[in-house]
């Protein structure tokens, strides 16, 4: 089968997301199963919903029967971290077409991990490339939903422990940024705030104060220059 060189580039630089996704997808199907409903369902919430964290938050919402307005306002906390993420690309994905409506309803941690830090050759679109790129991790977070819900169904299984997987994940995509940008105080400044804000404010709302925190420092430190 040949492939063209924007698909192997493509394919080449998801496979870190790849083996974290599966996993992952694996563990949030055998979970999602212990609901009860179908297996197939995990598969159209993954394939609609595609919120990572959120989809397992939404398995605990749902097997404690939260209402409705709980539910959107847990999502909406958890994820609004990608507003910041979104922001970042907003002017990259204005004469995009219709890909643009996908690359955002696409745009996860670890797909704006390898959109912020890929070097895209000469020769190769970077709008098909990064479309490529979300579209292959969308793949592998669907097939892995699927999988383990597919199993789950069939037989039961003890999930604990396999959440390691997300953080060893986070730490890869965190190597691989440092590589690309080779400057080591935005990963000092995010380790000390993320640090202060978890010891010293709130751990509920660590991440959310943690992201608003550094944004403004980094806001400063661009004004400065």
């Amino acid at each position: 089968m040949h492939l063209s060189s924007v698909n192997q580039l493509a394919l080449r630089t998801s496979l870190p997301v790849m083996f974290g996704y599966l996993p992952l997808g694996i563990a949030f199907g055998m979970l999602f199963t212990e609901l009860d409903h179908h297996w197939l369902y995990a598969t159209a919430m993954s394939l609609f919903m595609y919120a990572g964290a959120g989809q397992f938050l939404a398995v605990g919402l749902l097997a404690n029967q939260a209402g409705l307005l709980e539910m959107v306002i847990a999502t909406l906390l958890l994820n609004a971290r990608h507003i910041f993420y979104g922001l970042s690309l907003v002017k990259g994905l204005k004469n995009r077409g219709w890909r643009r409506w996908y690359q955002i309803f696409s745009l996860t941690d670890e797909t704006y991990s390898l959109l912020s830090s890929t070097s895209v050759p000469s020769n190769i679109d970077e709008g098909k490339l990064q479309f490529r790129l979300a579209a292959f991790n969308h793949a592998y977070w669907v097939l892995g939903c699927t999988i383990g819900a597919f199993i789950g169904s069939q037989m039961s299984f003890s999930t604990a422990g396999i959440e390691f997987v997300l953080p060893a994940l986070f730490m890869v995509l965190t190597i691989e940024q440092y590589k690309h940008i080779r400057e080591p105080w935005p990963f000092w400044l995010a380790l000390s705030i993320g640090l202060g804000t978890l010891l010293l404010i709130s751990r509920d709302h660590m991440l959310l104060i943690a992201i608003l925190l550094s944004l403004c420092v980094l806001m400063m430190q661009r004004a400065s220059r």
